[in-house]
């Protein structure tokens, strides 16, 4: 792993911290010293690819379709929701981008975590996130194959493992052509809702043919928050699901030609236009159909379309759509195998997944995700209503952990930061530490929501469960002692 955060690998024989450098220091105390060299990763991701990761990673077909049940929920206070999740996920982007241009990884949060709190967190939140992207991967494969069952006809199952093959092998074949496909698939995603803020405004400030400055749908079905403001709280929970994502640049840091301005531009600017596209779009939206419409649940953007009079609309939205359900694809790949390799690089997973190829690729690590994503895959055939719905909802409350995780790490990091390296800090989070420890109260909160909320509480239970299962799975790697990890590795 081409990380920046030091570390070494542990041995058995114990040291003390005051040893010469070529002693290795006990594993407790390994999380803050350098390791062996390992495979280097490419650095080819330049800052147009980073841009669009970001903007990809966080504007997924939730936001097409996802947001109509937000509508449901909260009717036209759906725009309060959109916003105060977004200010949530925004300050956490900042705390994040704090940290890694200070320190860019590979591993992103799981090795702040690591270095700031413990062994045990960067083993925790790693292994968590890896299983929460690689059934984001069997979800994203059947959802990409349903709108193209509807047109080709194909069985459903040979579409999604179609459309596996497609983007394992673009990971596969190098970081660049992952990141040029995230680019594309990221540009389809921008016009449609640039063309949409355009088209949708002049609808409705009257500058369309046949329409009128008319914002009435606002307030007229029961008031701006006919559901009461608590269900504003509730839809807050959906949306935080929403925005996830927007993390993945961090992870691409490590591969790209400028890290720190990438990611400082991707935490701060580039979050801001994607608030901007939810937030704006979600207001037009209400605005131009009623909240209470069915066709509102079904594709509020197809439904607006329709009103507005474009031909075509369904069709339109499709091909969006299936370009969403493409760019989380192709990003979840890409991400799992990451972050899979940087567990490996601190013995936590197998240490031959750490090697890469001869285009600096992690294909080990790549194969191994995907061969989970085509086990759920024909889960979802062969039991969708039980197995595949579990291990959906099992890593439903997983973003949430994540986010906590990086507040409690950026607290300690930053501290530790202004104490022994300042001049690292050249990215800092706004209003240290009150700031931070509001956005992890807020958080705290949406999983006090889940607990509340019925047809939540099971994605947060499962959530747990799968919480525990890794955390009893570290004390058994840490009794059976750390693993050696190689030095170097090419494969292929």
């Amino acid at each position: 792993m081409t990380s920046s955060v030091p570390q070494r690998t542990p041995r058995k024989t114990p040291q003390k911290p005051s040893q010469k450098p070529s002693q290795k220091p006990s594993q407790e105390t390994s999380q803050n010293t350098p390791q062996s060299p390992q495979p280097e990763l490419s650095r080819s991701l330049r800052n147009r690819h980073m841009s669009m990761i970001a903007i990809g990673g966080a504007i997924g077909a939730g936001l097409f379709v996802g947001s109509g049940s937000v509508i449901k929920t909260a009717g036209p206070a759906a725009i309060v929701s959109y916003c105060l999740a977004g200010a949530l996920v925004l300050c956490t982007m900042r705390m994040l981008g704090e940290m890694v241009v200070a320190r860019p990884s590979s591993g992103s949060f799981a090795d702040y975590a690591r270095t700031a709190i413990g062994p045990w967190a960067g083993f925790t939140i790693g292994w968590l996130y890896w299983y929460y992207y690689v059934i984001i991967v069997a979800v994203e494969a059947v959802a990409g194959a349903a709108i193209l069952h509807a047109w080709i006809g194909l069985p459903l199952w040979v579409l999604a493992m179609g459309l596996m093959v497609v983007m394992t092998a673009t990971n596969l074949l190098s970081v660049k052509s992952f990141g040029e496909f995230e680019f594309w698939f990221s540009s389809v995603k921008v016009a449609a809702i640039v063309a949409f803020l355009i088209v949708g405004g002049l609808y409705v400030f009257g500058g369309w043919p046949g329409s009128s400055f008319d914002f009435s749908n606002l307030t007229a079905h029961g008031g701006f928050a006919p559901n009461g403001f608590t269900a504003i709280f509730s839809a807050i929970v959906v949306v935080i699901f929403a925005f996830g994502g927007a993390e993945i640049v961090t992870i691409a840091a490590a591969e790209s030609k400028e890290p720190e301005r990438s990611v400082a531009r991707a935490t701060t600017g580039i979050i801001w236009r994607i608030i901007l596209f939810y937030v704006g779009s979600i207001v037009l939206v209400v605005t131009i159909v009623p909240w209470d419409s069915a066709k509102v649940l079904a594709s509020p953007y197809v439904a607006a379309w329709k009103i507005i009079g474009l031909p075509g609309a369904g069709v339109v939205m499709d091909i969006v759509i299936l370009t969403a359900v493409l760019s989380v694809l192709n990003s979840s790949v890409y991400v799992s195998s990451r972050m899979l390799r940087a567990l490996a690089t601190h013995g936590d997973a197998p240490t031959w997944l750490v090697a890469t190829n001869k285009r600096q690729v992690p294909a080990r690590a790549i194969l191994a995700g995907t061969a989970v994503g085509w086990i759920s895959v024909l889960l979802a055939y062969l039991s969708p209503d039980t197995v595949f719905t579990y291990l959906v909802n099992s890593s439903g409350a997983i973003a949430i952990f994540m986010y906590l995780m990086i507040g409690v790490s950026q607290l300690r990091m930053r501290r530790r930061l202004e104490r022994e390296e300042p001049e690292r800090l050249t990215l800092r989070m706004w209003l240290f530490p009150y700031l931070t420890w509001v956005v992890m109260a807020g958080f705290a909160a949406v999983l006090v929501a889940m607990a509340v909320i019925g047809d939540q509480r099971t994605q947060l239970f499962t959530s747990l469960g799968s919480l525990a299962v890794v955390l009893v799975a570290y004390a058994v790697r840490r009794a059976r002692g750390s693993r050696p990890v190689p030095d170097a590795g090419v494969t292929g």
